[in-house]
C-alpha cells in the first residue's frame, strides 16, 4: 500500500452543501439564470483536468464511462464477486470521489498526488468486470492502458505538481524550466499579453533552436472572418534569441459549451449590467481575450447586490508553478441576507478601519472604492476546490482603479471547516472546548477582514506607458528606509508577473495578517455581535487557530525540494514564525508524547500578551510586507518572505522533525458533494445527494446526462493531441 500521505482514507469526511432554502426563495427567472450559469461553470470546470496532469482527462473519462453504465452499488456487487473486499471497493469509490472533487488526481489543497488505496490488479479487475467494459471493451481497455500505470505511480517527480524536475504540470510542456517560464513572462509583458489564459509549450529542433508556443484558451482556433483584438497578436515573434508563436484554441470544444450556456443565461439576466457582463465573458472565451474578460469584470463589479451572484473564467494562479496562469473556475450562489447585513456594516466602516493599518496613507489606494460584500450560499462551484471566501477580480489594474467584490461562502464555511472536538490536534486540553465553541464565529470575522481589508487594501506604485507615475516621487517616503521611493511597477508588469512564485502566498500572508491585526479592534467585533468576554474569546481563538494552522501547514512542505505546495498554508506557517520570533512567551510550540504513545505537539498562546507583544510584532511585519509590495521590491520581498518560510531543525521548535508528527496525525480535507439543477419543462429543479463517496459520484454522473459520452471523447482527444509534450512522464505516447 502507498504512503498514507498519498491516499485518501476510507473514512474521509464527506459533506453536502445545503442551499435548499436559498434556492427556494429564487423566482422562476432567477432559477433559470442560475441553472444556465451553473451549466456553463460545470462545463468549463472540465478544463481543469487538462490543467492538472497528463493522465487526469483519461482517469475522468474512465470513471465517467464506468458510472454511466451502472451506479456504484451495482458495480459493487460485480467487484465483490471478483474477489474484492468491502474495504477495497470503498477505497475505489473514495478515489473516484476524490478525482471528481479535485478535478484530477492531485489534491487541490496541497498539490499532492493521491493514488487508489487498493492493489492495481484489484482496480483493473473492477474496470474489466464492469458493464461499461462489456458494452465497450476496446474503449474501456484503451482508457485503462492510458492511465492505469500513471494512476498508481509514485515516482518522486510525480508526487507533486511542479515545474521541470520539481513535479508535474500541464500548464507547461515537460521540458520547460523555471528559466523558460521567466523568459515567457518577459515575452508576454513585452507584448502586453496576460498569462492568465495561456499554456506554454517548448520544442527544440535538430539544430538546437528553441521555439515556444503560447496558446490562448478560446473557442476559436483560426477564423479570419471573426476579427478581434486578439487576432493581431496571433503570429510569430523573435525574442531574445528564441522563437515565439502565439496561437489560440486551447480547450476549444469545452469553451464552446461554456459560451452556449452563457448565451442562454443572458436571456434571464436581471439587468443590463449582467447582460453586458455575460456578453464580454462570451467574447473572452470565444476569442481568447483577457481584455474582454476584464471588461466583463468591470460590469460585474458594478452589479451591486444581485440575488444570484456568479463569476467565471481563468481566475486563481495558485497551481501554476510560476504563479501567473489561472485555473478555470466558475461559481453560482445565492445571497445569505443575515450574514450579508454584517458584512455590509463592515464595508461601511472600511475607510475608517483602513486608517488603522500600519503603513503611511500614501501606501493606500487614493480612494477606497466601496465594494460589494455578501455572504453567499453556493449552488455551484466548478474547479479543483471550494474556498471559504473570495476577493476578485484578480486584475491589478481593475482592483486599483475600479474596485472589487468580496464574497464569503457561508454554506461552505458551515461544513468544510468544522472539526469535532475529539479530532482536534496540537491544542492543550483546556483550549479544546473554547476552540470548538468559537472557531466558526472567529473564522467568519477572519474571512471578512481577510477578504475586504486584507486583499482590498494597499496601493501598487506604478509608471504607465506614457511615463506618468501614480504617486508623488518627491514627497512619498519609504518608512523602512527613510528615503524616496526607489522602485515601482513598470507598464505591463503586475503583482503576479513580478513576484511570480511567491506572489500568491505573500499576498495571502498579508491578508491573513490584516485579519489578525484588525480583529483586535472592538468596533469590528461589535459589527459581528461580539462584546466583552465573548469578544476576547473570539480574538483568542482566531489567533490560536492561525497558529495551529501554521503548524498543520508543515504537511504541505516538501523537504526534498525545500518547497511549499500550498499558498495559504505557507502563509500561515510564516505568521507562526513571525509570532514565535516576538518572544516573551507569547507563543510556544512544544513536542510531546500523546496518550497513544506516539509523537505529538502542543501549541500554546498566552492570551494576556496578544496586544502587548503580538500586535507590535504583527504591525512591524505587516508594514514591511506592504512597503515591499507597493514598491515592487522583489529582491527584498523574497528575502523577507522566504526567510520566514524556511523550514529547519533549529531548536527549540525543530520544525523539520515536527513535520513528521504533523504527517502522523493529519486529517484529510473533507470532500464536498454539490447539488445539480435540472430543467423540467420550464421549471428548474434542485437535485440533492447524500453525503458519501457514492453520493458525490452520483452527482457527477447526473451532471452531464445528455452529453457524457461526447465530453469523454472531447477530453481524451484534447489530451491525446498534446500527449507528446509529456512523453517522459507517460513513458509511452498516450493514444486514444
Amino acid at each position: 500500500m502507498a504512503d498514507t500521505q498519498y491516499i485518501l482514507p476510507n473514512d474521509i469526511g464527506v459533506s453536502s452543501l445545503d442551499c435548499r432554502e436559498a434556492f427556494r426563495l429564487l423566482s422562476p427567472t432567477e432559477r433559470l439564470y442560475a441553472h444556465y450559469l451553473s451549466r456553463a461553470a460545470w462545463y468549463g470546470g472540465l478544463a481543469v483536468l487538462l490543467q492538472t496532469s497528463p493522465e487526469a482527462p483519461y482517469i475522468y473519462a474512465l470513471l465517467s464511462r464506468l458510472f454511466r453504465a451502472e451506479d456504484p452499488d451495482q458495480l459493487r456487487h460485480r467487484a465483490l464477486a471478483q474477489g474484492l473486499t468491502e474495504e477495497e471497493y470503498q477505497a475505489f469509490l473514495v478515489y473516484a470521489a476524490g478525482v471528481y472533487s479535485n478535478m484530477g488526481n492531485y489534491k487541490s489543497f496541497g498539490d499532492t498526488k493521491f493514488v487508489p488505496n487498493l492493489p492495481k490488479e484489484k482496480l483493473e479487475c473492477v474496470v474489466l468486470c464492469s458493464v461499461a467494459a462489456q458494452q465497450y471493451p476496446e474503449e474501456v481497455r484503451r482508457l485503462w492502458q492510458n492511465c492505469g500505470d500513471l494512476m498508481f505511480s509514485l515516482e518522486p517527480r510525480l508526487r507533486h505538481l511542479g515545474l521541470g524536475k520539481e513535479g508535474v504540470t500541464t500548464y507547461f510542456s515537460e521540458n520547460c524550466t523555471m528559466e523558460d517560464a521567466k523568459l515567457a513572462q518577459d515575452f508576454l509583458d513585452s507584448q502586453n499579453l496576460s498569462a492568465y489564459n495561456t499554456r506554454l509549450f517548448k520544442e527544440v529542433d535538430r539544430d538546437g533552436k528553441t521555439s515556444y508556443e503560447v496558446r490562448l484558451a478560446s473557442m476559436l482556433y483560426k477564423d479570419p472572418f471573426l476579427d478581434s483584438e486578439v487576432t493581431p497578436k496571433l503570429k510569430n515573434y523573435e525574442f531574445r534569441g528564441s522563437h515565439f508563436q502565439v496561437t489560440r484554441g486551447d480547450y476549444g470544444p469545452i469553451l464552446q459549451k461554456v459560451v452556449e450556456h452563457l448565451e442562454k443565461a443572458k436571456a434571464y439576466a436581471a439587468n443590463s449590467l449582467q447582460e453586458q457582463m455575460l456578453a464580454q465573458y462570451m467574447e473572452s472565451f470565444t476569442h481568447g481575450s483577457i481584455e474582454a474578460h476584464k471588461r466583463g469584470s468591470r460590469f460585474w463589479i458594478q452589479d451591486k447586490g444581485p440575488i444570484v451572484e456568479s463569476y467565471i473564467g481563468f481566475i486563481e494562479s495558485y497551481r501554476d508553478p510560476f504563479g501567473s496562469r489561472g485555473e478555470f473556475e466558475g461559481f453560482v450562489a445565492m445571497v445569505n441576507k443575515a450574514m450579508s447585513a454584517k458584512f455590509k456594516r463592515l464595508v461601511a466602516s472600511a475607510e475608517q478601519l483602513l486608517k488603522e493599518l500600519p503603513w503611511p496613507p500614501a501606501f493606500e489606494k487614493d480612494k477606497f472604492l466601496t465594494p460589494d460584500f455578501t455572504s453567499l450560499d453556493v449552488l455551484t462551484f466548478a474547479g479543483s476546490g471550494i474556498p471559504a471566501g473570495i476577493n476578485i477580480p484578480n486584475y491589478d489594474d481593475l482592483r486599483q482603479t475600479e474596485g472589487f467584490k468580496n464574497v464569503s461562502l457561508g454554506n461552505v464555511l458551515a461544513v468544510a471547516y468544522s472539526t469535532p472536538r475529539e479530532k482536534l490536534t496540537f491544542l492543550e486540553e483546556e483550549d479544546k472546548d473554547l476552540f470548538t465553541r468559537w472557531k466558526g464565529p472567529s473564522f467568519d470575522v477572519q474571512v471578512g477582514l481577510h477578504e475586504l481589508l486584507g486583499h482590498g487594501s494597499g496601493k501598487l506604485f506604478a509608471q504607465d506607458e506614457k511615463g506618468t507615475f501614480n504617486f508623488d516621487q518627491e514627497t512619498v517616503i519609504n518608512p523602512e528606509t527613510g528615503e524616496q521611493i526607489q522602485s515601482w511597477y513598470q507598464s505591463g508588469e503586475t503583482w503576479d508577473s513580478k513576484f511570480s512564485t511567491i506572489a500568491s502566498s505573500y499576498e495571502e500572508c498579508r491578508a491573513e495578517s490584516v485579519g489578525l491585526y484588525l480583529c483586535l479592534n472592538p468596533q469590528v467585533l461589535e459589527i459581528f455581535g461580539f462584546k466583552g468576554t465573548d469578544a476576547e474569546d473570539v480574538i483568542y481563538v482566531n489567533w490560536l487557530n492561525m497558529l495551529r494552522a501554521g503548524l498543520l501547514a508543515l504537511e504541505f512542505y516538501t523537504p526534498e525540494t525545500s518547497s511549499w505546495r500550498q499558498a495559504h498554508m505557507q502563509a500561515r506557517y510564516v505568521i507562526l514564525r513571525v509570532l514565535l520570533e516576538a518572544g516573551q512567551g507569547l507563543v510556544t510550540v512544544t513536542p510531546t508524547i500523546g496518550s497513544d504513545g506516539r509523537p505529538d505537539a502542543r501549541v500554546h498562546l498566552d492570551r494576556s500578551k496578544i496586544r502587548s507583544v503580538g500586535k507590535p510584532a504583527l504591525e512591524r511585519f505587516l508594514r514591511r510586507l506592504q512597503v515591499l509590495k507597493s514598491t515592487g521590491d522583489v529582491v527584498a520581498g523574497r528575502a523577507l518572505y522566504e526567510g520566514y518560510a524556511a523550514v529547519t531543525n533549529t531548536p527549540p521548535e525543530c520544525f523539520l522533525t515536527l513535520r513528521d508528527t504533523v504527517l502522523l496525525r493529519k486529517e484529510s480535507r473533507k470532500l464536498i458533494v454539490q447539488p445539480n439543477t435540472r430543467l423540467e419543462g420550464s421549471e428548474v429543479q434542485l437535485l440533492e445527494y447524500e453525503a458519501s463517496a457514492a453520493g458525490l459520484i452520483q452527482s457527477f454522473c447526473e451532471r452531464f446526462p445528455q452529453d457524457g459520452p461526447e465530453l469523454e471523447e472531447i477530453l481524451t482527444q484534447l489530451a491525446t493531441a498534446d500527449a507528446r509534450f509529456w512523453r517522459d512522464s507517460t513513458r509511452t505516447p498516450l493514444s486514444y
